[in-house]
């Protein structure tokens, strides 16, 4: 399956949405899924993507490792290694399709601070 590189601007922000949530690999939710490489688990964190006056919230898959201590909601984080890997199947007679976002790691990052002619205006 094509796993795509996301190219994210300079200007790109996220927040983050939800606290992780663990990933499991059957609907009983009895076996969590793992990362291929690692073996850690994953978990699924919603992300807003904030960019050009827009929002848009994403769930993204991030390995245990990789998310950082003190993540909650409303904290700026930054993807590394964000990939976007596109889906489809037939499930009773009906085609779903969707992409799937993974990430290596979360990063903090600093909280945006307006420039002092900005409060001015």
């Amino acid at each position: 399956m094509a796993r795509i590189r996301v190219g994210l601007l300079d200007s790109t922000r996220f927040m983050v949405g939800t606290l992780p949530v663990p990933k499991f690999t059957d609907p009983e939710k009895t076996q969590m899924a793992t990362d291929r490489d690692s073996g850690q688990p994953l978990y699924t964190v919603t992300l807003f993507l904030m960019e050009d006056e827009r929002a848009e919230a994403m769930k993204i898959t991030v390995p245990k490792g990789g998310l950082p201590d003190g993540l909650k909601p409303g904290l700026a984080v930054r993807p590394v290694e964000l990939f976007a890997t596109p889906w489809a199947r037939i499930f009773n007679g009906q085609l779903s399709d969707g992409i799937a976002y993974r990430a290596a790691s979360l990063e903090l990052a600093a909280p945006v601070t307006p420039d002092a002619g900005e409060l001015a205006a």
